[in-house]
C-alpha cells in the first residue's frame, strides 16, 4: 500500500470516490491512500450514504482535510473495518499532537470523530466499486459554515500543521495495513 499528500488545493465533490481515481489521477496503481486540502461540497446525487440522502443531510465544509482510500480484493465488511481502523489511527495521531490536558477532548464513535463530546470533526463513508472498496474521510479544518455543530483541526484544536497530520495518519495506516497482511502470511493452518 502507498500514500501521497497532494499539495494543490482541491474541492472534494464526491467524484473522487470512484474506482481507479487515484491511479488515473496520480499514477499510483493498487492499494493507496491520498490526502488533500480544500472545501467539501457534495451534491446529493454524489452522496453514497443512503441514510444521509433520505434525511436530506448536507456535507459541506469551507476547508477540510480529505483522505481517499482505495483497496482491492477486500469485501465491503472488511472495508468498513479498515475505515474504522483508519478513524482510530486518526484519533490516536491527533491525541499525540495535543497537550495531555486536551487529549481527552477527541472521541471516536464508529467511524466519526467528535470534539468535546458533541462537535463533529469528521465525515466518513466506505463503499464498494466493481473492483475495490473506497473510503472517504474528511476532517474539518475550520468549523465555521458547517451545516451542523462542528469542530475544526485549526479552529477548535489549534493544529496548524495539517500536512504533517495527514502524512502521519497515512503513514501509520499504511504500516498497519501492511502489518495485517504480513501477519496473514506468517501463520500455518490448523486442522
Amino acid at each position: 500500500m502507498k500514500h501521497l499528500f497532494i499539495p494543490e488545493p482541491m474541492t472534494y465533490t464526491g467524484q473522487q470516490l470512484s474506482n481507479h481515481w487515484i491511479y488515473k489521477t496520480y499514477g499510483i496503481m493498487g492499494d493507496a491512500v491520498v490526502a488533500f486540502v480544500g472545501p467539501s461540497d457534495i451534491d446529493s446525487s454524489m452522496m453514497v450514504d443512503v441514510e444521509d440522502v433520505m434525511n436530506n443531510d448536507t456535507i459541506y465544509s469551507t476547508q477540510m482535510l480529505n483522505f481517499i482510500v482505495e483497496m482491492f480484493n477486500v469485501s465491503l465488511i472488511q472495508g468498513v473495518l479498515y475505515q474504522r481502523l483508519f478513524s482510530s489511527i486518526i484519533q490516536s495521531r491527533l491525541v499525540d499532537c495535543l497537550d495531555s490536558k486536551d487529549a481527552h477532548r477527541i472521541r471516536r464513535i464508529g467511524d466519526d470523530l467528535f470534539v468535546d463530546g458533541r462537535k463533529k470533526l469528521s465525515v466518513s463513508i466506505c463503499t464498494v466499486s466493481p473492483t475495490s472498496i473506497l473510503i472517504h474521510t474528511g476532517l474539518n479544518i475550520e468549523s465555521a459554515g458547517a451545516p451542523i455543530e462542528a469542530a475544526g483541526l485549526q479552529s477548535e484544536l489549534g493544529l496548524d500543521d495539517v500536512e504533517g497530520v495527514a502524512i502521519s495518519c497515512m503513514t501509520h495506516f499504511v504500516e498497519e495495513v501492511n502489518d495485517v497482511r504480513r501477519s496473514c502470511c506468517k501463520v500455518k493452518a490448523v486442522f
